[in-house]
């Protein structure tokens, strides 16, 4: 009982830190370009995770860790970042969080076809009805519709998803919080030399909310976050804990609406809402 609370209970955590992600970025390509803004979450937050690592007397990942941690890197530290920052500049945290419904059901494909499982036949209908009902919300909507955001926001589901079921799986002999902290730190050369040459030329002028929205996806993230996410699909597993995903795109209208002051009009909750009713059924099928 209390390894099942605890589980849930970081996974909740998880979840919650999460869910403030695209309001931030959003916040912070206000002020720095998505390339820089990926880049220096990343150095940032790679510096705080190796110093845990040391003070810590973490051992070095086994050789057959090594590639599966920078595939990881690439879907959870460069990908997902890079392409939500692309994407915020053409469409609203209120409208991109609408796809994040669909992250729970990416992580759970990638998980089928990375462990070989065979789910039934409802299992793909309701992952595409999901999908329809996203892709007509994003054809549907009006004003802010951009294609181009809503491919980037579907691309940045599919490589997150991948991060996310690679991570777990690493994460139950690797440990949570070091899953995230190793792929970190394999990404920090690359991330540092594209952070030193896109950085501003000058830091005047940025405002405050982009400076809080830095901070805000670097530490907490690209970092902190995940301490509590895979600790808590490794002691819960990824079907279990990973459903508690379902609540992100909920609470990240409410972040959107009340920190940024977008627009959360009745269609976004409605298809939120159909779309965790399709992936709650996928999961139950797989």
């Amino acid at each position: 009982m209390q390894s099942s609370f605890t589980a849930w209970g970081n996974g909740l955590l998880g979840v919650l830190i999460f869910s403030g992600s695209l309001p931030a970025t959003r916040a912070a390509v206000g002020g720095f370009s998505p390339v820089f803004l990926t880049s220096a979450r990343a150095v940032l937050a790679a510096l705080i995770g190796g110093l845990v690592l040391i003070a810590l007397r973490q051992a070095w990942p086994r050789r057959g860790d090594v590639l599966p941690l920078m595939l990881v890197a690439l879907g959870v530290v460069v990908g997902f970042p890079l392409l939500t920052a692309i994407a915020l500049q053409e469409v609203t945290a209120a409208h991109s969080t609408v796809f994040i419904g669909l992250l729970p059901l990416a992580t759970a494909i990638f998980g089928v076809l990375r462990g070989g499982e065979r789910p039934r036949p409802l299992f793909w209908g309701f992952s595409c009805a999901g999908a329809l009902a996203v892709a007509l919300f994003a054809l549907r909507e009006g004003g802010s519709v951009s294609l181009t955001g809503d491919l980037l926001m579907l691309a940045a589901i599919l490589v997150c998803g991948y991060g996310y079921a690679e991570g777990a799986r690493l994460a139950r002999h690797l440990g949570g919080w070091q899953v995230i902290c190793w792929a970190l730190v394999f990404s920090l050369p690359p991330m540092l030399a594209l952070a030193l040459l896109t950085q501003p030329p000058t830091l005047a002028g940025i405002a405050v909310p982009a400076w809080i929205g830095l901070g805000y996806v670097s530490v907490f993230s690209m970092l902190v976050g995940f301490f509590f996410w895979y600790r808590g699909l490794a002691l819960g597993g990824i079907a279990g804990v990973g459903q508690l995903q379902l609540l992100q795109p909920f609470f990240g209208l409410l972040l959107a609406g009340w920190l940024l002051g977008e627009a959360v009009v009745p269609s976004m909750i409605a298809v939120t809402g159909f779309v965790v009713a399709c992936v709650v059924g996928a999961r139950r099928y797989a």
